[in-house]
């Protein structure tokens, strides 16, 4: 029975999800986790430094393929073989980042989704300027050490310039960071804050909801199920379809294609979500004309 190594920047409970998605996708390709193929993880918990480690260890486990969530996963991958097929899920340009040749024709041993959540960036800076039109100055907290992180700073950077919109960057590495980050938002009277699109941060987010609402600042975030968790709003691809899809290439890829073959995807479903009852906590009107857009609104 092959056996697919699920190499994880996240947690367990994250990356639980990511793999019933990912078995969503493979089930379309006739495999059945469990019955056809059996699927391996190993997690890193968000601590980076453990991913080449546990990608040595599915190497050296022989496994036929490689499922990497989240950047720091599919660069420690790419960096443990050049033979076993890699499949990635991440927010970056894989292109500009180095992971792949194209996008069209991926080359070498990796290809994947790509939900290019770095140029999304200037999408949900247009969102907080809407949520609060006379910010004069809107926060971002990013992971400095985060590839798909440091590309979106340069996207939002450019944006602000093009609109004469200030930007705070706040920086945090661990969850210890997290009250001197918002502290600093505060002290700089930020009108709201963009939360950057890294897997460390994603994974914290119940702790970044919870800072969010007891310091009274709208926050904007990439992902919608921490909406239903207590978050503000999200605008940014919808994660379980591009498991899915990721899915589905790994079961082509067992089937016999070449990874470097298959075009690195692009998902086009994308999701703006509101929870009314956040704003309504933050004393915050949403605008109808962003209500009429939302995909979903939580009352």
């Amino acid at each position: 029975m092959p056996v697919i190594g699920f190499l994880s920047s996240l947690s367990a409970p994250i990356t639980s999800k990511r793999i019933a998605s990912f078995g969503q996708g493979l089930s379309e390709t006739s495999y059945v986790a469990g019955r056809d193929v059996t699927v391996e993880a190993r997690m890193a918990e968000g601590q980076y430094d453990r991913l080449p480690a546990l990608a040595a260890e599915l190497v050296g486990r022989r496994v036929d393929l490689i499922a990497a969530l989240a950047p720091p996963a599919a660069f420690a991958a790419k960096a443990a073989t050049t033979i076993i097929p890699i499949v990635f899920v991440g927010a970056l340009d894989p292109v500009k980042a180095g992971l792949v040749a194209s996008l069209n024709r991926p080359g070498g041993n990796v290809t994947g989704v790509t939900f290019i959540g770095a140029s999304l960036g200037a999408k949900r800076l247009e969102l907080a300027r809407e949520l609060v039109p006379n910010a004069g100055v809107i926060a971002v907290l990013t992971h400095p050490n985060s590839p798909d992180a440091s590309e979106e700073l340069r996207d939002l950077n450019t944006a602000a310039k093009a609109i004469g919109q200030e930007l705070l960057v706040v920086s945090a590495t661990s969850d210890r960071d997290f009250e001197a980050a918002f502290a600093s938002v505060v002290q700089h009277r930020a009108g709201a804050v963009l939360i950057g699109q890294d897997p460390f941060l994603f994974q914290a987010g119940g702790q970044l909801v919870a800072l969010a609402a007891r310091h009274r600042i709208p926050a904007i975030y990439g992902n919608s199920e921490l909406v239903s968790a207590g978050a503000l709003i999200s605008y940014g691809a919808s994660l379980p379809d591009a498991w899915r899809l990721a899915g589905v290439y790994a079961g082509r890829i067992l089937k016999g294609a070449k990874p470097g073959d298959l075009p690195v995807v692009q998902p086009t479903k994308f999701e703006l979500v509101i929870n009314l009852q956040t704003a309504r906590a933050l004393g915050l009107e949403i605008p109808q004309t962003l209500l009429a857009r939302a995909d979903e609104v939580i009352e």
